[in-house]
């Protein structure tokens, strides 16, 4: 009792150096992911209050284009941010194969990455013909509506960018998902990892050949996630070929491309589904080897440590929007840089369990819904706003409810608090409240890094 009396007036077990259940948090947020399937569930849902839904997605267009992930708090699969997410997931299975296995959770995050790459895999399937699907349902009217994914009935448009309407970011963003997920699966699926690879390759060709932005071609994307540059989601998809293949034309391409866009100098303090800068460094540090690559991998984590603003807590603040997420996604790729062999790696892992811990709960409340001290309880998120079970309605008036919600959302990071650590458990504020697959796959990862760093006593 003496002990968990000291624990809590120290706040709440958060000083530095405390240990939190970082495979508990893996666990939930494993979780998540699965709560954000669309398409047909599989036997094994362990998500009780999902169902089946969108499984018609692609008739439109006479395809099938179910399955996949939704986006957020909403129900429209974006396929920038998607294949992002996919990256982080597929990245930290293969850095961090211990860390799962540690948590109990291989199995579970292999087919995590299984269920994204299936999608992508219909989303490529007129690949041949010069066309790449990147989007299912439109988000101004899937905003419009509050409520379960499987009572949803809008018609759900799919959107695709083609040779003459290129998308080199898009692609090569898939093309890095495949290529990566082919790594982490391996030899469990030869096969599958083979048929992967195959797809890849030819997403990375129609990237490189038909130059252009996604959003420029999918003008209903732009508004919710405009693509400000190709060139480093076409670069990581070449190095990422490089690292899977090890094959000399990718190689060759990556430092190319890298040279011509001047990323030696860019320190670039974001590292999210539009900038891959910092993957671009590492990944090139590995497979090549020069000393431009490991400098400019320090340069960035040094930067995250040493040159952002933190919060007065802590929390290094990159951006008001998803701060968590941002914060999440730095811990990874300093994370990276230390198992890269580059920088000061005691500092950079120590960099990252500070930043997870603050969301874990060092603060005196966790940022992640259903783990730790004073969780979220009114993430903003459609389905699991619902007060009471299905056939009960669920609509504005969940919305509005004041009421925590009615399904706990397990493992979902929010979005996070401002530069002054002031957050409000606000299910109508999606600044900092709205839930993500990009924000919770860096933060999965990172969990994953930490946990396997602690095995290995380089925490």
């Amino acid at each position: 009792m003496k002990a968990l009396a000291i624990c809590l007036v120290a706040f709440l077990c958060g000083l530095v150096g405390a240990q939190y259940d970082y495979s508990g948090a893996l666990s939930k947020s494993v979780l998540f992911f699965e709560a954000q399937r669309s398409g047909k569930l599989p036997a094994n849902n362990r998500i009780p209050w999902r169902g089946d839904a969108f499984v018609v997605d692609g008739s439109d267009k006479g395809l099938d284009l179910s399955g996949g992930y939704h986006d957020a708090g909403d129900h429209v699969k974006f396929g920038l941010p998607f294949g992002h997410a996919m990256i982080f997931l597929a990245w930290g299975l293969i850095d961090y194969r211990a860390g799962y296995q540690a948590a109990g959770e291989l199995d579970n995050g292999l087919a995590s990455i299984r269920w994204g790459a299936d999608y992508i895999l219909k989303a490529s399937s007129q690949i041949g013909q010069g066309i790449l699907y990147g989007q299912n349902g439109n988000g101004d009217a899937d905003h419009s509506y509050w409520g379960r994914p499987e009572e949803q009935t809008q018609n759900r448009p799919s959107y695709f960018v083609s040779t003459t309407a290129p998308g080199s970011d898009l692609a090569g963003n898939y093309a890095a998902a495949l290529a990566l997920t082919s790594v982490a699966i391996g030899g469990s699926d030869a096969a599958y990892s083979a048929q992967l690879l195959t797809v890849a390759r030819q997403l990375y060709s129609f990237a490189f050949n038909n130059r252009g932005k996604y959003s420029n071609s999918m003008p209903e994307a732009a508004a919710f996630y405009n693509s400000y540059d190709y060139n480093d989601e076409l670069t990581f998809a070449a190095a990422a070929l490089a690292l899977a293949t090890d094959e000399q034309t990718y190689k060759t391409d990556a430092a190319t491309l890298y040279a011509a866009n001047g990323y030696a100098n860019l320190v670039q303090e974001f590292f999210d589904w539009d900038n891959k800068h910092q993957g671009i460094n590492v990944i090139l540090a590995r497979v090549l080897g020069d000393a431009q690559y490991k400098t400019a991998t320090q340069a960035i984590c040094d930067k995250w440590i040493n040159g952002v603003p933190r919060t007065p807590k802590g929390l290094v603040f990159i951006n008001a929007w998803g701060s968590l997420r941002h914060a999440a996604n730095a811990a990874f790729g300093c994370l990276l840089a230390a198992d890269t062999g580059v920088g000061n790696a005691a500092s950079y892992r120590a960099f990252a369990k500070q930043q997870i811990d603050y969301m874990l709960g060092s603060t005196g409340r966790s940022y992640v819904v259903g783990f730790g001290v004073n969780p979220p309880q009114r993430p903003h998120h459609r389905s699991a706003s619902c007060q009471n079970p299905a056939p009960a309605p669920c609509d504005w008036n969940d919305y509005n409810s004041p009421n925590p919600n009615g399904n706990v959302l397990n493992g979902a990071l929010v979005g996070g608090p401002d530069q002054n650590d002031n957050y409000s458990d606000d299910r109508g504020n999606f600044q900092t409240n709205e839930v993500a697959i990009d924000y919770n796959a860096g933060f999965q990862s990172a969990l994953a890094g930490l946990i396997q760093a602690g095995l290995l006593n380089q925490l």
